[in-house]
């Protein structure tokens, strides 16, 4: 049941009110330590806002801004032109056009060692799941993911390219690529035999080179990719214009946001710092946690906006771009609506298969820690990460527990006994609450590592003159 629209109108202007105001508290601490972080990090000087200084101490997007502007924006270009010229003459061949394409432009940027990198873990993935064993299929992927971190592999690869960029490159796309080969050579064991035509090798070299989503993803699982670039749809030239257009003024303005969020703001250099974090006020405190989060959506939906895009002029279905972390109150949603493809990845290959929540508790215990185990595995597997899949492993497992817990026939019928409607939603939020708090803590940690989960934790849960700051 609703609240009552004044009450409604009061919580929205008081969640605005907040953001705004911790948001200038974080932009008066970057101002006060703006020389410190200068010196330390080097602020690099304003591009779209030429009269401030800007925070490049995130380095995905510095990364990935950096790339797009040299090649691979204009490769994605090529893509565009080359799919929409086989959509209008050949539609029935655009996924060997298409492929072709995406090994030309792999062979063009990683070389053709890099090349050959991809096309082996493609080819061992392919020939292990001719056994159609799914436990074969899981060990042989671990296994080429694995050797994305022996040191020794890593210095005979670092010595294929002139800069740390490039190197970088090959390792961020054949770890995107190692859940593509997963994601076809699963779908082989389980459905190869009965449709060989649409899992062949072919088919398998069309979905790990398509180029959209080749460096960086998004995720999409290969039943998904599969249906859809096989199914022949009306072209209009005229309709994919308009979308292309309205998209590019979408990403530009989603772009030009998290432009100034990095100039206003110095998120990511103050939280590689310990003391401005350990003597800034609570509210810019929450304004630092805030904005860091925020921008890691924001940049996200620059990073996979501009693929799926490219999806959408192809005939595809993109995956959902994230949802505002400001409205996620619980790890679940989080989980479902943030990297939505991800999600879909996990589901499928690892939570269904290995019980889910249809089976007994202790299995469906086993199976989400399996989930997060992995996610921080392909993440890198750094202690940081490991403490970050843990809390989300236990925020989802507490959530659930709850959900059951006050699912309870008796449960439920003293809830509503004693509780209105408008009562139970309030109280529904302040449950939520705690979720939100520990939600943002481990994107936190996921953000800026241990440090700053430590220093947030030690001044939010642990100091108790939390009015300090009046």
């Amino acid at each position: 049941m609703l609240l009552p629209a004044w009450e409604m109108c009061l919580y929205g202007l008081l969640t605005v009110g907040s953001h705004l105001y911790a948001f200038y508290e974080a932009h008066r601490v970057s101002r006060k330590y703006e020389a410190v972080m200068d010196r330390r990090f080097g602020l690099e000087p304003g591009t779209l806002f030429q009269h401030l200084k800007k925070d490049p101490m995130d380095f995905e997007w510095s990364y990935w801004i950096e790339w797009g502007r040299e090649r691979i924006l204009w490769l994605l270009a090529g893509h565009l032109l080359v799919s929409q010229v086989s959509r209008l003459l050949v539609e029935k061949y655009k996924p060997w056009c298409l492929m072709v394409y995406g090994m030309a432009a792999c062979w063009l940027l990683l070389g053709i060692r890099g090349f050959a990198v991809i096309l082996l873990h493609a080819t061992v993935s392919f020939a292990v799941a001719q056994f159609q064993l799914s436990l074969l299929t899981w060990l042989c992927s671990l296994v080429l993911l694995s050797t994305l971190r022996i040191p020794a592999v890593e210095e005979a690869k670092r010595k294929w390219y002139d800069t740390e960029n490039d190197y970088y490159l090959l390792l961020f796309t054949v770890s995107v690529r190692c859940l593509f080969c997963t994601s076809f050579s699963l779908e082989y064991c389980w459905h190869g035999r009965a449709q060989k035509s649409s899992h062949s090798f072919l088919w398998m070299l069309a979905y790990v080179f398509y180029y959209p989503m080749f460096h960086n993803g998004p995720l999409m699982n290969f039943d998904e990719f599969s249906k859809q670039m096989r199914r022949q749809e009306a072209f209009s030239l005229k309709t994919n214009l308009g979308v292309l257009i309205v998209g590019v003024i979408r990403i530009f303005f989603w772009w030009c946001l998290a432009e100034l969020m990095i100039h206003l703001m110095y998120i990511h250099a103050l939280c590689s710092s310990a003391p401005p974090l350990e003597s800034a006020s609570y509210w810019a405190l929450g304004g630092l946690a805030l904005a860091q989060v925020l921008f890691f959506y924001v940049k996200y939906l620059v990073l996979y906006g501009v693929p799926a895009l490219l999806l959408q002029m192809d005939g595809l279905k993109p995956p959902a771009l994230p949802c505002c972390v400001s409205l996620m109150h619980s790890f679940t949603k989080m989980w479902r609506s943030f990297d939505v493809g991800l999600h879909r990845f996990l589901v499928r290959y690892i939570y269904v298969p290995m019980g889910g929540s249809q089976s007994s508790l202790l299995r469906t215990l086993f199976s989400t820690a399996l989930t997060f185990a992995f996610v921080s595995y392909w993440h890198g597997g750094q202690s940081y990460l490991w403490y970050w899949g843990a809390l989300n492993w236990l925020g989802v497992i507490v959530e659930n527990a709850v959900k059951r817990i006050l699912s309870i026939s008796l449960i439920e019928d003293l809830i509503e006994r004693f509780f209105s409607p408008r009562t139970r939603r309030r109280l529904h939020a302040v449950l939520a609450s705690v979720s939100t708090s520990m939600l943002i803590l481990s994107n936190l940690i996921f953000l800026g590592g241990n440090h700053v989960g430590k220093i947030y934790w030690n001044r939010i849960f642990m100091e108790v003159d939390l009015l300090s700051d009046y």
